[in-house]
Parts: C-alpha cells; sequence; structure tokens
C-alpha cells in the first residue's frame, strides 16, 4: 500500500549566489526571509572551493578544499528545518555526495531554482524506528482570520 500524498500548487524563485557566500546558509535565509514551509530544490548549478558535507553513517563532517562543480543538491527546504543532499565533482571527475552543511563556499556562482509548495508544511519530527528527525508532511496552517471576517461569520448566524 503506497502511503497518502499531499499535493499543493508550485511557486518559483530563482537566485545567484556570489563567491564567498556559504551554500547552506544562504538557503536557510533565504526560507526564512521568505517563510517558506515547504520547499524543494529543483536546481543547482556552480562551483565551491570548500565542500562540507556530512558523509552517509557519519557524525561529523568531512571537509574538501579545491576547486569543484555542483553536480547535484537536492532535498526539502523549510523554516522548520531543511534536509539537503550535494554532490560535487573535482576536476579529475571523482565525485562525492552527503548532507549539505554550512561551510560550503561558493567559488564564481552557484545558479538556484527553488520550489515552493504553498499548500503544504514540511516539519521534522523523530521517528522511532531510528530515532532522528524525519519529515513530516501536512497541509499548511491557513491564515488568520481577520476580525473583519470574525463580525461577518457572526453576522451569518
Amino acid at each position: 500500500m503506497l502511503p497518502a500524498a499531499q499535493h499543493s500548487a508550485l511557486k518559483t524563485y530563482a537566485l545567484r549566489l556570489r563567491p564567498g557566500d556559504d551554500l547552506r546558509q544562504q538557503l536557510t535565509a533565504f526560507a526564512q526571509q521568505n517563510q517558506i514551509l515547504a520547499g524543494t530544490m529543483i536546481t543547482c548549478v556552480g562551483s565551491l572551493t570548500v565542500a562540507t558535507l556530512r558523509l552517509a553513517n557519519q557524525e561529523g563532517p568531512s571537509v574538501y578544499k579545491g576547486h569543484f562543480e555542483i553536480v547535484s543538491l537536492v532535498g526539502t527546504l523549510s523554516v522548520n528545518g531543511s534536509h539537503l543532499h550535494l554532490a560535487v565533482s573535482d576536476s579529475t571527475g571523482r565525485t562525492i555526495g552527503g548532507h549539505l552543511l554550512d561551510g560550503c563556499r561558493v567559488y564564481t556562482t552557484a545558479e538556484i531554482v527553488l520550489g515552493e509548495l504553498p499548500q503544504l508544511e514540511f516539519r521534522r519530527e523523530k521517528d522511532a524506528t531510528f530515532g532522528y528527525q524525519e519529515l513530516v508532511v501536512r497541509p499548511a496552517p491557513g491564515p488568520a482570520p481577520s476580525p473583519a471576517d470574525a463580525k461577518d461569520k457572526a453576522r451569518k448566524y
């Protein structure tokens, strides 16, 4: 049996990060500034001089210095917590990937297209299976009724 899926319209944003910007910190700041409750990475290309990743089944960060091409950035983005994976390749084509951490520094550019799902809210909640904070998808909270809406509703009854 397939899990129940939620759906939403899609709103898109395009942005470019500049040399020296921290990739994860800028994405987090963008989500905060735009109050993104449920977002997704659509695409990201660019280059880094530092790639800071948490590799599979590792507790701490791994830091790589040099010149890297961003070959993939995928995941979910939310003011309630994000889960992003980055893959980069070096000048020989060797590719490595893992969880995106703070400390990834843009070399020349990071060209990003983000998607926002305005009818949804992403939350991270502890899953009993392994104890990790995992994705929970809910309908977005509706706007709070205005005082005028409350008066109109009262008049109808």
